[in-house]
């Protein structure tokens, strides 16, 4: 397998909008808790790793989501991917 780069935001509707961002760490939580390398934006988090389990993620984010109250969640997802693998070292790390 390859690696690819995922970017995962995901908006869920609470009742409260105030309760968003502590649903959102807690998704953030789920993310750090796999090990695979994550960066924290301020409007989404991007994640590296093979293709299976990076859905594999997103469909656990929005599990998360409902278990916190969200009664419906948008989720945007952009994919970076390469039969040669991309890491998001290539793409940043000269910024760091």
């Amino acid at each position: 397998m390859t690696t690819s780069n995922l970017s995962l935001q995901v908006i869920p509707k609470v009742p409260n909008e105030e309760n968003i961002y502590p649903v959102v760490d807690k998704v953030i939580e789920m993310i750090k808790s796999t090990g695979l390398p994550y960066i924290v934006g301020p409007m989404e988090t991007t994640i590296e790793g093979e293709l299976p389990t990076l859905l594999t993620i997103v469909e656990k984010a929005q599990e998360i989501c409902v278990a916190n109250g969200a009664t419906r969640v948008l989720t945007i997802v952009k994919i970076d991917y390469s039969p040669k693998g991309v890491t998001m070292d290539e793409k940043v790390g000269k910024y760091r």
